[in-house]
């Protein structure tokens, strides 16, 4: 009886109907937010040549991160629901423009990065968004279940994505891979309209409050809430020591081994980021059957250290064969922190926060940009191996900073996070 148990348990979230057209829309929007940074990276190179403007391109997606927290405002005040849609409109707009552009022979470097640059000022909210939603309609028991099957859809895009590489555009051509991101676009637009959430707020109180106050008031109140909340905060500090060291290294850093540590090409690092996109999908199987029965805060510590400590042994793998199964096991070790670390952020926190409070955890991927930028100089001067060390000793140090200087918030098994 047991299995029958856990199976009716990890599909849980799919009795609440929002969940069950949430679900295949955010699916469908990774997917095309996977194929078309591929699609449009490898147009970039190939056209002009620069890698300069290669990077410009993929910087240009991430610009509207600062944004974010005010997103969070927008989706308190009008909806999360609300706010999701038009964001995807977004997108399937900018996407009819490329696929005609591409069709009619008009598509310039130029005009991409325009439209890249309209895209970076919306698509950094999208995955804050899609957990809002999560929070507004699942019910408590169910939450960390239905975030971490929210979770697969963001993996396996990565995992396809790193598999395919930019050969869909060398076997269908410009036009017609558009059509396919267009078509995943509107997919996404339909089934979210059609989520059975409520057009306002659901607490009434709040949405007439927020009617009233101005969205600059409404983003200090968020910022003040999440300040003196003491669970919000330590996990704030968390998420940005996360983006500081353990992302760049797990993201930012892999062609860097694959060519100097693993002399490999694009084929071996294309290995090395679908390993570690596969063990974070099993991290998000995992926790979606059994993540009623855990503890979040004491899971999002353990699991930090756990990653670091793995990705300090990935730094001495000299082999791809060796490194390749480290990384899978570093990629569930991000799962099984980060969908927590959500959790805790939707479950244990006022509702009428809730848009906010995703918002400005968004804030914390800029932490991606100071570790991205050091690690290049030390690499240069140090090596690989020995800068990963740095990072990750340096990691490790602060995450348990944060679990002793918050232990009461995250650790204590009566703490509020950690009720089941």
């Amino acid at each position: 009886m047991a299995p029958q148990f856990s199976r009716v348990s990890a599909l849980a979230p799919f009795q609440i109907r929002s969940f069950r057209l949430q679900w295949p829309a955010d699916l469908a929007t990774s997917w095309a937010f996977e194929m078309e940074t591929l699609i449009l990276g490898w147009y970039v190179l190939v056209e002009t040549g620069s890698v300069l403007l290669l990077t410009v391109y993929a910087s240009l997606l991430y610009v509207g991160t600062l944004l974010a927290p005010m997103f969070g405002v927008a989706g308190d005040r009008i909806g999360h629901r609300n706010l999701l849609s038009a964001m995807r409109a977004v997108y399937a707009v900018q996407a009819v423009t490329l696929m005609v552009l591409a069709y009619t022979g008009a598509l310039d470097p130029v005009y991409v990065l325009a439209i890249a640059a309209v895209m970076g000022m919306v698509r950094p909210s999208d995955i804050g968004m899609r957990a809002a939603l999560v929070g507004e309609t699942m019910p408590r028991e169910h939450l960390i279940g239905a975030m971490s099957i929210q979770r697969t859809t963001q993996d396996s895009a990565r995992i396809v994505g790193a598999l395919t590489g930019a050969g869909l555009v060398a076997a269908l051509g410009m036009g017609a891979a558009y059509v396919m991101v267009t078509s995943l676009y509107a997919i996404s637009l339909v089934l979210t309209l059609r989520s059975a959430v409520s057009a306002r707020p659901a607490n009434a109180k709040a949405a007439h409050s927020t009617a009233r106050s101005s969205p600059w008031r409404d983003l200090k109140a968020g910022l003040a809430y999440v300040r003196t909340t003491p669970h919000l905060l330590a996990v704030m500090c968390l998420a940005f020591l996360l983006n500081l060291t353990a992302f760049p290294l797990i993201n930012g850093l892999l062609p860097v081994v694959a060519k100097q540590i693993y002399h490999s090409d694009q084929t071996g690092l294309g290995y090395m980021v679908a390993g570690a996109a596969f063990g974070a999908l099993l991290g998000s199987i995992i926790l979606s059957r059994h993540g009623s029965a855990i503890r979040s805060g004491r899971l999002m510590l353990i699991a930090c250290v756990m990653w670091f400590v793995l990705l300090l042994v990935f730094a001495r793998m000299p082999h791809p064969a060796l490194g390749i199964p480290v990384l899978v096991l570093a990629g569930s070790m991000q799962s099984l922190s980060m969908i927590p670390m959500s959790a805790m952020l939707l479950r244990n926190s006022d509702e009428q926060f809730r848009g906010r409070i995703m918002g400005i955890r968004m804030l914390a991927i800029y932490g991606n940009v100071p570790g991205l930028l050091i690690s290049g100089p030390l690499i240069a001067r140090f090596g690989y191996p020995a800068t990963a060390t740095f990072y990750c000793l340096f990691g490790l140090a602060f995450t348990l900073f944060i679990a002793v200087r918050w232990r009461d918030h995250l650790w204590r098994p009566a703490a509020l996070v950690n009720t089941r």
